[in-house]
């Protein structure tokens, strides 16, 4: 029997307590064991009503806890690296939350944080791990739809909740950095390469202060990817790869539901009414529980890291740069690892 990692989480965020907190639970080389948060009712209600062993009233409590061996921290995105670092430095690894950080330079400190420190950091882009990704991968490889040239995603929801953190600007808050993170990051997965330049439109809540429309253009060397974020928008998701000979369409790009299976449909479009569509179903799995597991293989060796923080600073150069190209109305180029 391997041996289970023990886990513990940084604050009460939604996504933690409703689906990494779950998923944990039935993962083969993880437990969730503890749960910090700054209301220290709160860290022992959640930690009774999903069977955490601990609670902290702090997050120093849960950091100074010697029999952790990992953290995973969900905490809004401006407190991403100032915990993550402080993680690294108690001897936890660190598992946190995308966006990592809020800029070029802060990913640059959690990754001499980690250098020093010689731990495990990654980023939790849960798709990376997810098998309906690893096969499109696949089949952009294989060749199967001829050379990929373009990329097309649109990703939206709508939420006016002032006291939301993904509506607070000074938390790093706006849909580019919670939502247009993921087209960014499967474009960057698929082509296999960093785009180049980008231009990029953004639309600011005039309450709030953050993008909540947001249409970006990726130019790589080997195509194109153009994409639509939305925060005040009807919910929707679409991920759509184009090659010379086929296209693949993935059903539910980014919240794949744990309960059902994913399905992913390749086209080469010689019936435009899709008759000639073919479906390819992946068994049922929760990204979550997958993204755990293949996490705690980095830490005990096993496998590289799935996102390490060296693809996190490519994701955050092409965000910085969208939002420059926004404010100049040109076209930007994107400076490789944000150097």
């Amino acid at each position: 029997m391997p041996r289970k990692l023990r886990w513990g989480i940084l604050g009460a965020a939604k996504i933690a307590v409703q689906k990494v907190i779950p998923a944990m639970r039935r993962s083969q080389r993880c437990e969730a064991a503890a749960i910090a948060s700054r209301d220290r009712e709160k860290a022992r209600g959640v930690a009774r009503s999903l069977g955490l062993e601990r609670s902290y009233g702090s997050y120093e409590e849960l950091l100074a806890d010697p029999e952790i061996d990992v953290i995973y921290n969900p905490l809004p995105n401006h407190l991403h690296v100032p915990w993550s670092v402080r993680a690294l430095e108690a001897g936890k690894h660190v598992l946190c939350e995308k966006p990592l950080g809020l800029s070029v330079e802060e990913v640059r400190t959690l990754i001499e944080t980690r250098n020093r420190t010689g731990l495990c950091a990654g980023e939790a882009f849960m798709v990376r791990t997810h098998p309906q990704w690893l096969r499109v991968k696949e089949l952009v490889q294989s060749g199967a739809i001829g050379r990929l040239r373009q990329i097309q995603a649109w990703f939206s929801y709508f939420n006016r909740d002032p006291a939301n953190v993904r509506n607070v600007s000074a938390w790093g808050g706006g849909g580019l950095m919670d939502i247009g993170c993921y087209p960014i990051f499967l474009s960057r997965f698929l082509f296999g390469e960093e785009p180049l330049r980008v231009s990029g439109s953004l639309e600011f809540d005039p309450e709030f202060g953050v993008d909540r429309y947001c249409a970006a253009w990726l130019e790589f060397r080997s195509g194109t990817c153009v994409f639509t974020c939305a925060t005040q928008l009807a919910p929707a998701q679409r991920f759509a790869v184009f090659g010379e000979k086929a296209r693949i369409e993935v059903e539910i790009p980014f919240n794949a539901p744990p309960d059902r299976p994913c399905r992913i449909f390749v086209d080469d479009g010689s019936d435009l009414s899709g008759a000639s569509r073919k479906v390819e179903e992946l068994p049922v799995c929760d990204q979550y529980t997958i993204q755990a597991d293949e996490f705690s293989r980095a830490v005990l060796r096993e496998r590289e890291v799935p996102v390490p923080l060296e693809d996190s600073l490519h994701t955050m150069a092409v965000i910085e740069a969208i939002r420059r190209a926004a404010e100049s109305g040109r076209v930007e180029s994107v400076t490789a690892g944000g150097a």
